[in-house]
């Protein structure tokens, strides 16, 4: 039986925005053509493991329009757990605007919205925890009263202290980053990578086009993106980790793990929106096996 993936952080709408190129200071830029879609890190990553079949739980603040929104409702028919949702009646959904040009430069606003109490809110005891981006007072807090944490501080590290940070940390057993999240972390906590790896038990970094690599205290492996023609970038990310997470609960090895989130990635980016085109397990594992072999028997 699958293990509960309680996933902590925002559920927004996003703005996907077509621009002739970002704007600078003072400056103004035609846009092509915009849309909005259900998006959020967390509830992208919830949804994604619904939809490979996994059991995912949100925990993530939402505001006075979220069932008016047809967000509920979205989340609801993908079959993920709503019942660690906090209302917040004062405030709408958090909103993300997301401007790319046509060179795949991008640049995103983000209004917080109910995402803004999360630092008021008391967490529940969670068994498997993946603490997406949110605020750092209350992953710190989850993390203290989680059974295993998965972190992927993501683009709101900059809002974190050094001291909520290492205390996040000291309960991590996988951290996700890019190449530039895992050199801030370094300089943050004082520790060099090597140290990292030895007080976590799995690194995973991205590494954009060039793919994914996965490092324990002593192992290292590097993972290829699974080519196809990508039509929009934003909720590769998420995807990836919720391939890479619900292998890992099924107990996968940590390269197979890598590999099926490289396949669920590979499946967000051919159509727009975060949650549009994402795979069921056979999906996944049809296209795993084109690009990567046959798929290994859980452990």
């Amino acid at each position: 039986m699958d293990r509960i993936i309680s996933v902590v952080g925002h559920t927004a709408l996003d703005y996907i925005v077509d621009v002739e190129k970002i704007a600078g200071k003072n400056e103004s830029s035609p846009v092509i053509d915009y849309e909005e879609y259900p998006g959020g890190g967390a509830a992208n990553i919830a949804v994604a493991i619904a939809k490979l079949g996994g059991k995912s739980q949100l925990v993530s603040p939402v505001g006075m329009d979220f069932s008016s929104s047809g967000y509920e409702q979205l989340l609801k028919d993908a079959r993920v757990d709503l019942s660690h949702l906090y209302i917040i009646e004062t405030l709408k959904l958090s909103k993300a605007f997301i401007f790319t040009d046509r060179e795949d430069n991008q640049t995103t606003y983000f209004y917080w919205g109910a995402s803004s109490k999360f630092k008021e809110l008391e967490p529940e005891p969670v068994d498997f925890v993946h603490l997406a981006t949110a605020d750092c007072v209350y992953n710190a807090k989850i993390a203290q009263v989680a059974g295993f944490v998965s972190f992927d501080p993501g683009q709101d590290l900059v809002t974190y202290s050094q001291e909520k940070l290492a205390a996040i940390l000291a309960h991590t057993d996988i951290l996700f980053a890019n190449r530039h999240e895992i050199k801030r972390v370094s300089e943050m906590t004082g520790k060099s990578f090597s140290e990292l790896r030895a007080m976590i038990e799995v690194i995973v970094i991205t590494y954009d086009a060039e793919g994914s690599r996965i490092y324990t205290d002593d192992e290292e492996w590097e993972i290829p993106v699974v080519s196809v023609k990508a039509v929009d970038p934003t909720g590769a990310g998420d995807a990836y980790r919720a391939g890479f997470l619900l292998a890992y609960t099924r107990g996968y090895s940590l390269p197979t793990c890598g590999k099926i989130g490289s396949t669920v990635a590979s499946f967000a980016v051919q159509s727009r929106g975060c949650q549009t085109s994402l795979p069921t397990w056979e999906d996944m594992k049809s296209r795993y096996e084109t690009s990567f072999g046959k798929l290994e028997a859980e452990g």
